[in-house]
């Protein structure tokens, strides 16, 4: 991410335990609610492309990079990147720039994210608008790697297998998380990229035509640190944010594309029921943000409008 005419302010924010965050601050200083925007992941980062969903002439929006991802350092760090610390790291943020509240946005693992800073944090969080909702239980994980969307992709599971030996058929996503921590940087990096390019991209995507970046340009790191945390059922004690739903009493909004091959829309479908004061919106699209940005756009706008 660039700054750009609307940047108000770019910086590291030290967080501690020798991590410090890139941050900028950008659009209407004076705008009522800010907004903080989660990225996806984990270990994903913040794009210019993402700015595209907001009106930097009424809206103030604050991108930031988690630990270990895009342009905070230590990049690609695992040591003290947990989840707890990524929620206090948005306190840490809302405190460091003297917001009184914020909007929460976000989609995928933004998403989770924002929903256990609004249990932690309920005071800070004014409203959140998500999408491709995600809540870390061991059945979403699961859904991605036992290939629970084959029905719809049977040939995209079988070229994942084809990345495996043999024994590892039934389970190959076990082969890619034991490899990726390997000391081994060569057999980590084609774990990485086996995961990410025959994987999650094309999911991603939903385009035969898509075309993963080279071996030789794919830097691992994004994929480590999101394997890391996947690995780890993303540090967060089964069904939490469920059991926990109905402490998120703030007006939330969720956007989720009925065709989302990575994050099952069940997941939004279930927790909308058990939260106080939100609604479901239904989009027909997969999971990336582009295909679901009108939604968001239009809350925004109405939130800023209040």
């Amino acid at each position: 991410m660039k700054p750009d005419k609307y940047t108000i302010q770019e910086f590291f924010l030290d967080v501690g335990d020798g991590h410090s965050l890139y941050v900028q601050d950008w659009g209407n200083k004076n705008a009522e609610h800010p907004v903080i925007f989660l990225h996806g992941g984990p270990g994903g980062s913040c794009k210019d492309k993402f700015k595209l969903n907001f009106d930097p002439k009424k809206q103030r929006v604050i991108f930031f990079d988690q630990r270990g991802s895009g342009k905070s350092v230590p990049k690609g760090e695992l040591n003290n990147n947990n989840t707890q610390l990524l929620v206090d790291d948005i306190e840490r943020l809302i405190q460091a720039l003297s917001l009184p509240s914020v909007v929460l946005t976000g989609g995928s693992w933004g998403s989770c994210l924002a929903l256990l800073c609004g249990i932690r944090y309920p005071n800070r969080v004014h409203a959140m608008i998500l999408n491709g909702i995600f809540t870390a239980r061991k059945s979403e994980i699961d859904y991605l790697d036992k290939g629970g969307f084959k029905t719809f992709f049977p040939d995209l599971w079988d070229k994942y297998k084809a990345t495996v030996p043999s024994k590892f058929q039934t389970t190959p996503s076990n082969y890619h998380y034991k490899n990726i921590f390997s000391k081994n940087k060569n057999l980590s990096k084609k774990s990485a990229y086996a995961y990410s390019a025959k994987l999650k991209g094309p999911l991603l995507n939903l385009d035969d035509r898509y075309e993963p970046e080279s071996y030789d340009e794919f830097d691992p790191d994004a994929m480590i640190v999101e394997l890391h945390f996947l690995k780890n059922n993303c540090f967060i004690p089964e069904g939490y944010i469920f059991e926990n739903a109905s402490k998120l009493t703030m007006p939330i909004w969720l956007i989720q594309g009925r065709y989302d091959m990575v994050c099952p829309p069940i997941t939004a479908y279930e927790l909308n029921k058990l939260l106080p004061n939100s609604r479901l919106i239904w989009s027909v699209s997969g999971h990336i943000i582009s295909r679901e940005s009108w939604a968001l756009i239009k809350l925004l706008q109405e939130l800023v409008a209040d």
